[in-house]
């Protein structure tokens, strides 16, 4: 990294929404988040930690400490899987499939960095986004 600081990685949209398991009370939720890397370096993303809410209630908590590589100026893949709590999965399924856009927020930090020299990064994503059950 050089001496400016690093611009913060871009939300960019959410690719392969799938149900792994369903349950009465919780369900077991993955999904690929695309985001672009504005800076003219590569780094390595270390660890998350995210609040996924749907239209204002909040669905689960991802965290994941694989490293994952971060390439400059492009976009990459953050695979996230999270507990989604099925009362609150509930309260936005009416919503979800009468509206074709949901808005979707992103709360928490990212740990990215190069070499030794690690930084924790803030997300703080919101944007309505198409979305379908089906």
């Amino acid at each position: 990294m050089s001496c400016s600081t690093p611009r913060p990685l871009e939300y960019k949209t959410y690719h392969n929404f799938a149900i792994k398991s369903l349950g009465f009370n919780n369900a077991t939720v993955s999904l690929d988040l695309e985001y672009y890397n504005p800076n003219n370096f590569g780094m390595q993303l270390k660890r998350t930690d995210l609040d996924i809410f749907i239209n204002g209630t909040l669905l689960g908590h991802s965290t994941s400490d694989s490293l994952i590589r971060i390439p400059k100026n492009g976009n990459f893949i953050l695979p996230v899987k999270f507990e989604l709590d099925m009362r609150n999965a509930f309260k936005n399924a009416f919503s979800a499939l009468f509206n074709k856009e949901v808005m979707v927020k992103l709360t928490g930090k990212i740990k990215a960095g190069k070499g030794n020299l690690f930084l924790n990064f803030p997300v703080n994503y919101e944007s309505k986004q198409k979305f379908s059950f089906f």
